[in-house]
């Protein structure tokens, strides 16, 4: 029996599993879906239970089936017949979508496809003796063996700051990960908060805060101070046309930067906007970003990046009336700035900000401070064993930028001599490395579907696939 292993229950490792539970298979197949935590889908996007943390995306386009676009929007009708292709619905339903999707496709799956739910931590993964395949080696020591891997590993969490005053990253009061929850609540209700970053983390976070606390004076800075936009009420218009209507032949950031502008004013003119634009944008990010040069990809990281990911992934429109709201009130305060010092003492921690443009610092004193700054990028920075293990062995390899994993086409594993694997392959949010786009869920489940028909069309197993392996 062939066996396919999927490391990762979030998004991507679901989608997979679904779409190969989905397919005709030549023979029998094992699916191993391996997670960590004790349930699917509840890593941090979707494991939250605060109904003040919504998608971010409409109902309409968050179907996990690419060849159904309202899938998951039939689901939400189910529970509350109130939702509608606009709707921007709480996470945590999305995560029992998650749930529920797997569930059917393993009942609805034929008798030769067989899939197991494993609830643990691979530690390593290596190729198996005889060449055949690779062996994932578990926390408990239990291994399996499989002729093909999937890594569907979803984000963690930030890398550590280079904060002034290092001794402050190992305090009770620094948090690296914002979704700590317990962590979060031990915050004394009576003291400010500073949050690192101005993104979607940071809006998420100043409005749970505000929720428990009403009265609790927060701070957000980053260094161009931007604040993500909201999504417009209602659909997108159609648009046609993709980039050539917006830039022409433009080839560098500069003169595809001043297009866009130069079009968004004429869209104004005629009673639409950027969001016109930027869905013009949309089928062909992938093409745009793989048609730069390695110089034209750092000048957008550099310039434009800071304003393309506030424009582009945006706010519910509810929760970035919240946070204006807040903003209005004084309660949360936004700005461009950079931490100059940071020191813990007593009961809380002294920090000396210079706002953007400005000579001279001032001073606050804060119970906590979060990290903001969203998912950790640079795969070499996540700390964690299994893709420590699998760079030094040097079976992966990051791309020049640092922005994710390197990949073939069909999603295999680039090692580091360059090879495509053809037992090792990813899906998640380090494709942006390739694509860009690459995080959210219209992206996924169209690579989640392309991956599902590269293993199922794939060679049929070798004797890997018929060794001891958890249950």
């Amino acid at each position: 029996m062939k066996t396919i292993l999927i490391i990762g229950a979030g998004f991507s490792g679901v989608a997979v599993a679904v779409q190969l539970l989905r397919r005709r298979h030549p023979g029998p197949l094992r699916v191993v879906l391996v997670n960590g935590g004790e349930r699917i889908a509840r890593g941090m996007a979707y494991g939250t239970h605060s109904p003040d943390h919504t998608l971010n995306v409409p109902a309409g386009n968050m179907s996990a089936l690419e060849d159904d676009a309202e899938h998951f929007l039939r689901f939400a009708r189910a529970v509350d017949k109130g939702i509608d292709s606009g709707s921007f619905v709480s996470r945590q339903l999305y995560g029992d979508y998650l749930e529920w999707l797997l569930e059917r496709a393993e009942q609805d799956a034929s008798e030769q496809l067989d899939l197991q739910r494993v609830f643990r931590n691979v530690a390593s993964l290596r190729a198996a003796p005889d060449g055949a395949g690779l062996v994932a080696r578990l926390d408990d020591g239990d291994t399996i063996a499989a002729d093909q891997v999937v890594l569907a590993l979803g984000h963690f969490p930030s890398h550590p700051l280079p904060l002034p005053g290092d001794a402050v990253l190992d305090n009770e009061r620094y948090l690296r990960d914002p979704w700590d929850a317990a962590r979060v609540a031990r915050i004394p209700a009576d003291q400010p908060v500073l949050l690192l970053g101005t993104g979607l983390t940071m809006a998420d976070m100043a409005t749970t805060l505000l929720t428990h606390h009403p009265g609790r004076p927060i701070v957000a800075v980053s260094r161009r101070g931007l604040v993500p936009r909201p999504h417009r009420h209602g659909s997108h218009r159609p648009g046609a046309g993709g980039a050539r209507a917006i830039w022409g032949d433009a080839s560098t950031v500069r003169e595809q930067l001043r297009a866009f502008r130069h079009y968004s004013r004429a869209l104004a003119a005629q009673g639409m906007d950027w969001r016109d634009a930027m869905a013009l944008l949309r089928p062909v990010t992938a093409d745009i970003w793989q048609g730069y040069t390695d110089r034209e990809r750092k000048r957008f990281l550099r310039h434009v990046q800071p304003y393309w990911d506030a424009h582009r992934h945006r706010l519910a429109p509810a929760l970035h009336q919240r946070l204006a709201e807040a903003v209005a009130s004084g309660a949360v305060r936004t700005f461009a700035a950079r931490v100059i010092e940071c020191e813990a003492g007593g009961s809380g921690v002294h920090v000396t900000l210079r706002r953007r443009g400005a000579a001279h610092t001032e001073a606050l004193r804060v119970g906590a401070i979060i990290n903001c700054t969203g998912p950790c990028a640079d795969p070499r920075h996540t700390g964690n064993p299994l893709v420590e293990q699998l760079l030094r062995d040097g079976l992966m390899r990051t791309d020049r930028l640092g922005l994710g994993l390197e990949v073939a086409g069909d999603g295999a594993l680039i090692d580091r001599d360059g090879r495509a694997s053809d037992a090792l392959f990813y899906i998640g949010p380090w494709l942006k490395a390739t694509y860009w786009e690459a995080t959210a869920v219209p992206d996924l489940r169209r690579f989640a579907l392309a991956l599902a028909r590269r293993l199922g069309d794939s060679s049929e197993p070798g004797v890997a696939g018929a060794t001891s392996a958890a249950s």
